[in-house]
This record gives structure tokens, C-alpha cells and sequence, in this order.
């Protein structure tokens, strides 16, 4: 009998208000949420409720604050923290945070994850990435090495801490009682590794999770993500906006899994999908005016540079007449642009084209959970796509409107699974086991 793939789906918390930058004024909105690992064990559980397959957690310790007057900063207070106070109260789903490989030591990147991998029962998942921006250097008084020293680096750094991860063997720990005996002392070993970056001589003092040790993610599309990649990770944070552009990058990334001798299915893309979902359109538009409209004048900005024509703020109400229409071209520097063109030929006023967020970081659906469903099938059976991490407008109401609205369609049709494959995050992703550093690469 032949085993249906399924789609994966991760949900993205941020700084727990949601996506949207006036979520955290949204009507039911607890204005404490930014501070509350209540509210983040809430959310995680309502996400497992839905057998998310994991949720992603972001990091920028260059947090742009320039809007803190008005806005919350984007990020967590502390992925690890946050992650620890999920573990202790959910079971199934998985745990993946974002530790930049750029200015973190191993030694304490690999003990930080590899003990939230054994406190979950092995369930953590570790976003590998480099640091590319000026802000976040000043914050440890350094400037941003050259790409080839980051990434050189980022190589080093994942082989060193994955050595380390597996420096205890998988049987060491003993703890018998009666014998005495703690661990078996020879399958406890120093890994001696110095690198032209980095180095550490080990062993990390933490036996195996159940899964053996966190799972390998990467977030990014450059040539050089593709090769990091390609050797490590077993799951890419993607963004795109059609479905060519996501299919070229999932290929690119499974081209090189291959290249480095691994089976391309072990590599997984999924791209993010911003929501807004609600009983019909129209009531989705009115819930993300009511969120965005304080950013429109700087947005219609924006959507003129897009699409190549004029527009006038005092004239929000209004569809974009037919001969500003006829002369509009989409940007052939913003991906996104097509997408805004297309809403805009549909007759919508200018308010409501910009409630569809066509100027938003990932797609948009701002809709029923049908049309959720329906771009997720699309996309998943056209192979541009693995699965999905979501950014609900507000966490507050979103996740469950997903939950409710989106997943049973999904589960429906065949597409998404009815309930949680096993206990550790390789089991739910189906990504092969591995101890240590992999053979093959």
C-alpha cells in the first residue's frame, strides 16, 4: 500500500501578539501578552491542538526598535526561555528556535539545545542561520564578517556542535542503582576539535534525548544556504510569493541535499503563509483595516513604486480607475507585485487592496479557511512546497481560527495528518535518525 505524503505544518510566534503590527491593541488582546509565558504555552497548546507539527521561533538581537513608541518589537523575549515554558506543558508538538551561528559560541548553543532536547523527551529543533546585519553586530561590539567568513564559520560551527550533541554515546548513561554504576565511562568522549573559527575539546556533560538530538533547520535562499543546507539541515524556513519561485527554491535545496549524498527527501521546504481567517472576505478585510490602517499612507507609497502609477491617498474608498489600470506594470523587483496588480484588477478599493496585504513579508490569504486550504493544496501538489509555517494576523483568536477553520478541510482531503505520527520531532517530520555528525557529509 502506497504511503500519501502529507503536508507539515509549523506555526511562527513572534512576540505573541501576532503578525500584524496593531495586533497587540486588537479588542481580547491582553496588552501584557509581550512578557507572559502564559500566553506562549496558550498558543503552543492551541497549535497542538491542532497537531501542528512544531512551532518556529524566530531570534534578531538586533531587534529594530525604531516604532517602540507605538509598536512591540517582533521577537521573544528569550527563545529558550519561552521554549522551555512550552515543553513543560505540551507533549507532541515540536520546539524549533532560531541561534545564530555568527556570534554564539558552540559550546553553549549546543548545550542550550541539547538540553531542551532531553527536557521536551525529543522534541527540539535548532534553525541554524547566519547574522547579516550591522544593528545586531554593534550589540556584541563587532562588525558583520564577510559572507564567506560567516558562512565558513556557520560550517564549523554546525559540525562542532552536532560532535559534541553526539560526544556521549547512545548508551553511556547506565544509572543503575543496585551496580553503582553511572555511565559507561568509554562511551563518553572528547571530540578535540579546532577548526579555523572555532573549536572546542568536549564532551558535552548531556546524554541522548529520545530522539537522539535536536533537528537541523535552516532559514534562508542564497546560494550559500543552499550548500549549508544541503549538508545539515533537515527542514528550510522558505519565503515566496508564487508558486514557480517556491518550486525552484525547493528544487535548489533538494539538488543540493543530493549533491552532498543524501536522499532529497530529507530535506524539507516549507515557506511561510500569513492568515486572516473569517466567515467570508469581507468580514477578513474589515479585521486587518482595523489592524493596518495606520500604516496605508506609507503603504500606498509603496503600492505606487509596485505597479507604476499614481495614487491618492484621499482616495482610499475608491477602486483604481480603468486607465490607471491599463497602464500599471507589475515591478520587476518585487515578487509581489503580480499578486497586487491582480487584486486590483478585481475592482477593490484602494483600502481593500491593501487589506489583502499585498505588501506583506509572505503570501496572504485574508478569507474563509477554505481559501486557506485551497492555496495550501495547491501549492503542496504543484511540489512547491513541504508544508507551511503560519503567522496568524492576531495569536490571540487566529491560531484557533485556523485550528478550526483550515485543518479539518485539510484533513479532509487527504492532505494533512489526523494526529501525531510519534513523540519526537523526527518521528512527526519523518527525517531520518542521526547521532552525531552525518557519515555522508
Amino acid at each position: 500500500m502506497e504511503v500519501v505524503k502529507k503536508m507539515l505544518i509549523g506555526l511562527h510566534l513572534g512576540n505573541g501578539y501576532g503578525s500584524q503590527s496593531g495586533a497587540w491593541r486588537f479588542p481580547g488582546v491582553d496588552p501584557e501578552s509581550y512578557t507572559s509565558f502564559d500566553t506562549r504555552v496558550k498558543q503552543a497548546q492551541a497549535a497542538e491542538r491542532g497537531k501542528f507539527q512544531f512551532i518556529f521561533l524566530p531570534d534578531g538581537p538586533g531587534a529594530i526598535m525604531a516604532d517602540i513608541d507605538t509598536e512591540s518589537p517582533p521577537f521573544n523575549l528569550d527563545v529558550m526561555m519561552t521554549l522551555a515554558a512550552v515543553a513543560r506543558e505540551t507533549e507532541r508538538i515540536g520546539l524549533v528556535a532560531t541561534g545564530s551561528t555568527t556570534f554564539n559560541e558552540p559550546f553553549n548553543l549546543a548545550r542550550q539545545f541539547k538540553a531542551l532536547d532531553v527536557m521536551s523527551h525529543g522534541r527540539a529543533g535548532w534553525n541554524a542561520i547566519t547574522s547579516s546585519g550591522e544593528d545586531v553586530a554593534a550589540n556584541y561590539g563587532r562588525k558583520i564578517p564577510s559572507s564567506e567568513d560567516r558562512y565558513g564559520r556557520a560550517h564549523e560551527v554546525i559540525q562542532l556542535i552536532q560532535s559534541l550533541w553526539g560526544s556521549w554515546g547512545k548508551d553511556a548513561w547506565i544509572h543503575n542503582q543496585q551496580t553503582g554504576q553511572f555511565t559507561n565511562k568509554d562511551q563518553i568522549l572528547p571530540i578535540n576539535l579546532q577548526g579555523k573559527y572555532v573549536g572546542s575539546r568536549g564532551p558535552l556533560y548531556i546524554p541522548p534525548s529520545e530522539q537522539g538530538q535536536p533537528i537541523i533547520f535552516h532559514a534562508g535562499g542564497s546560494p550559500n544556504a543552499h550548500e549549508l543546507a544541503g549538508r545539515f539541515a533537515n527542514v528550510v524556513i522558505g519565503a515566496a510569493f508564487t508558486i514557480e519561485d517556491a518550486r525552484a527554491q525547493r528544487n535548489a535545496f533538494r539538488a543540493a541535499a543530493k549533491s552532498f549524498g543524501r536522499d532529497p527527501d530529507e530535506i524539507k521546504y516549507i515557506p511561510g503563509l500569513m492568515t486572516t481567517i473569517a466567515k467570508d472576505r469581507r468580514t477578513a478585510l474589515d479585521r486587518r483595516i482595523q489592524l493596518t490602517e495606520r500604516q496605508f499612507p506609507q503603504r500606498i507609497s509603496y503600492l505606487q513604486q509596485m505597479l507604476g502609477i499614481p495614487l491618492d491617498a484621499a482616495q482610499l474608498n475608491e477602486p483604481i480607475s480603468k486607465s490607471l489600470l491599463e497602464n500599471a506594470r507589475p515591478s520587476r523587483y518585487d515578487p509581489r507585485s503580480a499578486n497586487a496588480l491582480k487584486i486590483a484588477k478585481e475592482g477593490w478599493s484602494l483600502r481593500d487592496i491593501l487589506a489583502h496585504g499585498v505588501i506583506d513579508y509572505h503570501p496572504v490569504i485574508v478569507g474563509t479557511g477554505i481559501e486557506a486550504a485551497n492555496h495550501m493544496q495547491e501549492w503542496f501538489e504543484a511540489g512547491a512546497a513541504d508544508g507551511f509555517w503560519i503567522s496568524p494576523d492576531v495569536n490571540f483568536d487566529g491560531i484557533d481560527a485556523f485550528v478550526d477553520e483550515v485543518v479539518p478541510v485539510l484533513q479532509e482531503r487527504g492532505l494533512f495528518h489526523q494526529d501525531y505520527e510519534g513523540k519526537t520531532l523526527r518521528n512527526n517530520l519523518d527525517v531520518p535518525d542521526q547521532y552525531g555528525i552525518d557519515p555522508r557529509v
